[in-house]
């Protein structure tokens, strides 16, 4: 699998707490998401069951959930972005094993931040 090219904005702003230091909350948008499901190759399958009979890092999985979950994260900044907000708080990942499948799913509470002017 490509890495992919898919790139969150720059300006997209997230934490995974329910708030941001510098930041005061001034609208709630909602909850969105951005949900990304990955097939195996089978030569993938076949690597990753021979590596585990031996141990070590499997990086050909590993590299496609990094690659899944930026793709996660740039679907839930455009549904943001969608909503109007400008940020995510209350960030979250959720991963799931569906036999030749993975999803991932970036999740969170869409919002309008604005910084505080100290």
């Amino acid at each position: 699998m490509a890495p992919t090219t898919s790139k969150v904005p720059d300006s997209f702003i997230s934490s995974t707490t329910n708030d941001i230091p510098g930041y005061r909350v001034v609208e709630v948008k909602g909850t969105v998401y951005g949900l990304v499901a990955r097939s195996r190759s089978w030569w993938a399958t076949l690597g990753t069951l021979l590596k585990s009979i031996g141990g070590g890092e499997l990086q050909g999985i590993k590299a496609m959930l990094y690659d899944a979950r930026n793709d996660a994260l740039r679907l839930l900044a455009e549904a943001c972005s969608q909503k109007k907000g400008n940020a995510i708080i209350g960030l979250r990942f959720d991963t799931t094993d569906l036999g030749a499948f993975t999803q991932v799913c970036a999740y969170g509470t869409a919002c309008v931040v604005e910084r505080i002017n100290r």
